[in-house]
């Protein structure tokens, strides 16, 4: 298939045609998937076993282990997050069940994550439905009109150190606990998550009784927080990037959303292996159920796919400064540039 015109400015009807073109990548390989599993979940839990002894026996070093151990339960998340998608195997349980149990490891309560998580891939770049599984995102008028407390409170929620310090941290181990934003939503979401904690609670006070309480934290609480700071950078990056696409809901078509809000996170051999090819974002917003080992074949089926919305590492680093949407020049701006094109303060730097 070609497109009409640059990749970066495909029309709404090209977003569509795309769509057909990768049903033929959706097929999950039952095999393959298992594959993927254990060779995430061995090194993880050897890895982890192996900190714990060494600090059990005082040797400090052996948490260096964490990092590598953090970047198995980043893609022990990748591959929860293919089965919320129904794309890991091809039936419904087995989906459904190996996510619940990869859940206890990532500290994420599955069936609740899967809810919330299809509620963002299906008002992704829809200005009128914000406020489930995205990041904050405000428009300038929107600022504009918020009082000094309420920019004051959004310029702190989009500060770096809160959005990947604080956040991730409170995400993955206070806010999970509770499903905080389907609260009224029926029994699901707290069936999901109560049993969840449920089940982290009972491996962890086994091996408190093992281990000690200190030795327990000491292993497993910077492997929770590394990887959550990498999964919360990743989304962060995937769709907070200056060419993205917003609309109101009048305007907003789901294919365009899909390809030209979410991005291509061109990233070195090894972290799209540890990622779990997530990085190519905007195809899997496409096509969601395509299964994340099947990914860069589309790009290489498909190589004008690999200009649409395509960043690299460095070009993320200036995505963090870009924190409001303009609805003059639709792309994402800093404070200072909103202050400079608007020709008003916004507030204080």
């Amino acid at each position: 298939m070609t497109s009409t015109g640059t990749p970066g400015t495909a029309s709404h009807s090209d977003a569509k045609a795309w769509t057909r073109v990768l049903t033929a990548y959706r097929k999950p390989d039952n095999w393959r998937s298992v594959f993927e599993i254990v060779v995430t979940a061995v090194p993880f839990v050897a890895l982890w076993a192996l900190a714990a002894l060494a600090v059990v026996n005082g040797h400090y070093w052996g948490l260096i282990l964490t990092i590598p151990a953090a970047g198995f339960l980043v893609r022990l998340f990748m591959l929860q997050h293919d089965c919320g998608h129904g794309s890991l195997f091809a039936g419904r349980r087995v989906n459904d069940w190996t996510g619940r149990v990869i859940g206890v490891l990532t500290f994420t309560p599955y069936d609740y994550w899967r809810r919330t998580h299809a509620i963002h891939h299906a008002t992704t770049g829809n200005l009128d439905k914000r406020g489930i599984g995205d990041v904050d995102t405000l428009t300038v008028g929107e600022y504009r009109a918020l009082s000094d407390w309420g920019r004051a409170k959004y310029r702190l929620y989009r500060h770096p150190a809160i959005m990947f310090g604080f956040g991730p941290a409170w995400l993955f181990i206070c806010q999970y606990r509770l499903p905080v934003g389907l609260m009224r939503a029926g029994l699901s979401p707290w069936t999901s998550t109560l049993a969840t904690n449920l089940a982290i609670a009972i491996p962890a006070a086994l091996l408190i009784w093992l281990m000690g309480l200190w030795p327990f934290l000491a292993v497993q609480l910077p492997i929770t927080l590394m990887a959550a700071t990498a999964g919360v950078w990743l989304f962060y990056v995937q769709h907070q990037f200056e060419e993205t696409h917003w609309s109101e809901a009048a305007d907003w078509k789901f294919q365009h959303a899909a390809l030209h809000g979410s991005s291509h996170y061109d990233l070195p051999a090894v972290l799209r292996w540890f990622t779990g090819n997530i990085g190519i974002h905007h195809v899997h917003h496409l096509s969601s159920t395509i299964p994340f080992y099947r990914l860069p074949k589309v790009l290489d089926a498909h190589p004008e796919l690999r200009a649409v919305g395509r960043i690299t590492i460095r070009d993320s680093l200036r995505c963090v400064k870009l924190v409001l949407w303009d609805e003059t020049a639709k792309r994402l701006v800093s404070f200072k540039e909103a202050r400079a094109q608007q020709g008003a303060p916004l507030a204080a730097a």
